[in-house]
């Protein structure tokens, strides 16, 4: 005959993590070790400092406060399914917190000596409980945390081995390296590389790489007659070489190819030309390995002739995210591919709206990607966010030059609508003339923003300052950087006005951790992931890299993972705001793909108990780091 009550109590668990992830006999084997604890309202089930017990807790019903001192501070609430008190099981100390009872509630005792086989033999199971004890102390990636049950690897993003895709594997190189001075002749060079049966020849001073011929270069430059065969290799060589580390992915290492336009990679010891070569890699090499992967994408963007042929390509890369999400491919790594073929496709459309201009560029200009974009976070089909800067002209030519500009973003504008890119609601694109505008011009527009920073312009600042460089001189937007960061440098005050616009997004929960949702409109009783929760991430690690004056980076998660090396004392918050950043990126993405739209407003109710788990557990930073730039900025003081 079954226990009943025990039968009731593994009912309850299989909802919930980690129990969900044991099989249904070892769940009935635990629940009848467990015992059910009643507390009344305000009864203490551990104080700060108390001796561990010897079990961890789950809310059956009512709710628990963790409260730490001096102030008493409410640190989190848990409700029905939720665990706590697991230090026992990952730490040998006593309690950091207290756990009191905030209405009447029933408790499930699980004894430690029963679960910990269960969370050592089930990896799903302990990796839960490490990063729900993690999340307590606020960052699951702490070096405090390591090597508990599993060991390291455990905690990165990345224990999910690369080597789930193929195309994400190390690249096998050749360690066949044929070399020559920079003195040899083309003569001698071509008889060494048909010795050797190479289609490439590294030219070396003093065993480091300065140079490079293959095959295409004694076709192009001696067999044409434009060269003597007598010729050196220091005349026609490429240089300088371009080198990479030893340790890249296949994808990258197709990826770099593609990039430079080049057939042959150069891998060194630390992936500059001041150590010595290891290793050939040639584009023969790379294509071996692979299949249909990002490189191959970009291969057919650059077949495409018109507009609408890009979008069945943008179709393909929405696919394969969708493969590397369901592989747990680490975000990183996915951000950085996933932009680097959304570029691709931007690019392909400036080129072709390019090639239909009746006349090339009048003076030389830079596309800037905007907002997400600018950052290297847009993954799914969102707005356009764009604009133009170009070089200042005289006064003769300032109209027909805007007049060209306008017209060609217009072109660009109506190809990214092609392919999926929905026009900004707001007409926040290069072919709205306050988009597109001289260097001058925009640093007279950055120049009001900063020194008249009301409402609209912190919001226009916000935009405007994560931009990239898509297409175009490099030159030009660096230009407008410096100028940016001076004046933000002269205008400390603009600091303030940027935390006080960065302090208005509202909060993810309420204080009973339930998730604040829309209260009216057509996204109503639905949590918007955007605004609530990555918006403050954002904003923050904004104007925190401002005010360190980092130029280049603009990536959120990247922007905190330097305030970590910048601001030690601070490093354990940073860190765990680039990861709660990826984490929820990852779940936006996801929402977004399954819903087939941005993945901005999630329906709660679809979400599972975990799932709902995991997003709580990203909010825990999003406090702390507004009080941190609250209190940084003096904020309080604004009038």
């Amino acid at each position: 005959m079954k226990n009943t009550i025990s039968q009731r109590v593994a009912d309850f668990l299989k909802n919930f993590p980690p129990f969900s992830f044991l099989h249904q006999k070892d769940l009935e084997k635990l629940s009848e070790q467990i015992s059910i604890v009643y507390k009344d309202k305000d009864a203490v089930i551990f104080a700060e400092n108390d001796k561990t017990h010897d079990s961890f807790y789950v809310v059956h019903k009512g709710a628990v406060a963790l409260k730490k001192s001096p102030k008493n501070t409410v640190l989190d609430m848990c409700d029905e399914g939720d665990i706590f008190g697991l230090r026992p099981l990952l730490a040998q100390e006593n309690y950091i917190m207290e756990a009191v009872a905030y209405e009447e509630t029933i408790l499930y005792a699980v004894p430690i000596a029963v679960f910990k086989p269960y969370a050592l033999e089930n990896r799903n199971v302990g990796n839960f409980l490490i990063e729900s004890y993690a999340s307590n102390t606020r960052n699951p990636y702490s070096d405090i945390h390591k090597d508990k049950l599993y060991g390291d690897d455990l905690l990165h993003e990345n224990h999910h081995s690369e080597r789930d895709s193929f195309d994400l594997q190390p690249i096998k190189y050749s360690k066949k390296i044929v070399t020559c001075s920079p003195s040899t002749t083309a003569r001698d060079i071509a008889k060494i590389m048909t010795k050797n049966k190479v289609g490439a020849i590294l030219i070396v001073d003093e065993m480091l790489p300065i140079g490079i011929i293959t095959d295409k270069d004694l076709r192009n430059k001696i067999v044409t007659g434009d060269y003597s065969i007598l010729t050196t290799a220091e005349t026609i060589m490429t240089k300088p070489v371009i080198t990479y580390p030893k340790k890249m992915t296949v994808t990258e290492a197709q990826m770099a190819m593609m990039k430079s336009n080049i057939s042959y990679l150069c891998l060194t010891k630390d992936g500059t030309t001041n150590t010595k070569a290891v290793g050939i890699l040639s584009k023969h090499d790379v294509m071996v390995a692979l299949g249909n992967n990002p490189a191959v994408l970009i291969k057919a963007l650059k077949r495409t002739k018109k507009a609408k042929e890009i979008k069945p390509i943008r179709a393909r890369i929405m696919q394969l995210l969708q493969g590397y999400l369901d592989q747990n491919i680490p975000m990183t790594l996915i951000s950085k591919i996933i932009t680097e073929l959304n570029e691709a496709c931007i690019t392909r459309v400036i080129e072709i709206s390019l090639e239909k201009m009746s006349s090339p560029p009048p003076v030389k200009f830079a596309w800037l990607a905007l907002g997400s974009q600018g950052r290297s976070e847009q993954m799914l089909h969102t707005d356009q966010d764009n604009a133009i800067v170009y070089e200042n002209v005289s006064d003769v030519f300032k109209e027909e030059t805007k007049i060209y500009f306008l017209k060609f973003a217009t072109l660009v504008n109506k190809g990214l609508f092609e392919i999926g890119y929905d026009y900004c609601p707001a007409e926040m694109m290069a072919s709205n003339p306050k988009w597109c505008m001289s260097l001058d011009e925009w640093k007279n527009q950055v120049h009001h923003w900063i020194t008249n920073p009301g409402k609209n312009e912190v919001l226009l600042s916000f935009i405007f300052f994560d931009y990239s460089l898509t297409y175009g001189d490099a030159a030009i937007t660096n230009e407008l950087s410096d100028f940016i960061f001076e004046n933000v440098k002269a205008n400390p005050i603009f600091y303030v006005h940027l935390v006080s616009g960065a302090l208005q997004s509202p909060s993810p929960t309420g204080f009973f951790r339930q998730f604040l949702v829309e209260q009216d409109g057509a996204n109503k009783d639905h949590f918007d992931i955007k605004r609530r929760a990555l918006m403050p991430l954002t904003d923050a690690a904004r104007v925190l890299i401002l005010s360190h004056s980092i130029k280049g980076i603009s990536n959120t998660a990247e922007r905190f993972e330097k305030l970590a090396d910048l601001e030690p004392n601070n490093r354990e918050l940073y860190l765990s705001c680039s990861y709660s950043f990826k984490a929820l990126l990852k779940f936006r993405t996801k929402q977004g793909l399954l819903h087939n739209d941005s993945g901005q407003f999630i329906a709660l109710e679809t979400l599972s108990k975990m799932e709902k788990i995991k997003l709580k557990r990203t909010f825990k930073t999003i406090k702390e780091l507004q009080e941190l730039i609250s209190v940084r900025f003096n904020v309080s003081n604004l009038v």
